[in-house]
């Protein structure tokens, strides 16, 4: 393998990835380079690059924006798939897709495996199945959950805002999932992709927790007072969400950890990672 392509590359997990990939000949392409939903764009740049893996960080994450445009949804996350995966096995290379928790619906009593039956909740989430569903068998799928990362709009970023400007923190404490940092992520693709990993994998830090659980440990590491930070009930948002979230997303990692592969590390070192990162941004 020496020649990477990586789909979507400007946003959180897609900068990581350019990274991790770096040793490689990357070509990292965004939107405005390559539009996924474009069939002849795609096969045109694939077949131009003949790249040896296509790693797919490409999508429309915006939970609620989803619900409101089913349609664009559907182009972005499933149709774009079909285009990827009909061009990398023309020219003989390997895709690796990055899905969602969302594909479930939340009501496990215990953490979600591989081959559990999915039934998602939200249009977000059924546009990501209808995406999984369009990978050929030797497909590296990657579900994560949860992401935050040193770029691009998370909540570690709202969180560091709200407490420099001495705002209330109250997130809700009746959603459970896995929080992901966006390098650890990367870094398991990436030696998933190495290893030609075929199907289905879950990849998140791997300590279930609520939003307000997360929260407390960013303020902490941020220097400021977990007990600041107030639980709610997502029935309480102000204004309610459009989008269901699944209350109970969390993704088992024990497929993950029998590999003979990286997986993601502590999550309150990659905490202090993107805290450190963030800070450090700011001050410059």
């Amino acid at each position: 393998m020496t020649r990477v392509l990586i789909t979507g590359a400007t946003g959180q997990v897609g900068r990581e990835l350019v990274e991790v990939f770096a040793d490689l000949e990357v070509t990292a392409l965004d939107r405005a380079h390559l539009d996924v939903t474009h069939r002849d764009d795609v096969l045109d740049v694939v077949r131009r690059l003949r790249p040896h893996v296509v790693v797919n960080a490409a999508a429309w994450t915006d939970v609620d924006g989803c619900e409101s445009d089913p349609e664009r949804a559907h182009r972005v996350n499933a149709e774009s798939v079909r285009w990827l995966t009909e061009a990398t096995r023309e020219v003989g290379g390997h895709l690796c897709h990055i899905s969602t928790d969302y594909v479930f619906d939340g009501t496990a009593r215990r953490p979600y495996r591989e081959d559990d039956a999915t039934n998602p909740r939200s249009v977000y989430g059924r546009s990501k199945l209808a995406g999984e569903l369009e990978l050929d068998p030797s497909a590296t799928l990657v579900r994560t959950s949860w992401v935050f990362g040193r770029y691009g709009s998370n909540v570690v970023g709202t969180v560091l805002r709200l407490l420099d400007a001495g705002a209330p923190l109250r997130f809700v404490d009746d959603q459970v999932g896995c929080p992901t940092e966006a390098y650890d992520l990367a870094l398991t693709i990436r030696g998933l992709v190495d290893a030609r990993h075929a199907g289905p994998v879950h990849v998140t830090n791997d300590e279930p927790m609520s939003w307000f659980g997360f929260v407390q440990r960013v303020a902490a590491a941020a220097g400021g007072d977990p007990e600041q930070v107030e639980p709610i009930q997502t029935a309480d948002l102000v204004p309610p969400r459009p989008a269901p979230r699944p209350p109970y997303s969390v993704l088992d990692g024990s497929l993950l950890h029998s590999l003979d592969t990286t997986a993601p590390g502590d999550l309150d070192r990659a905490i202090e990672r993107v805290v450190a990162a963030m800070r450090s941004t700011v001050k410059r």
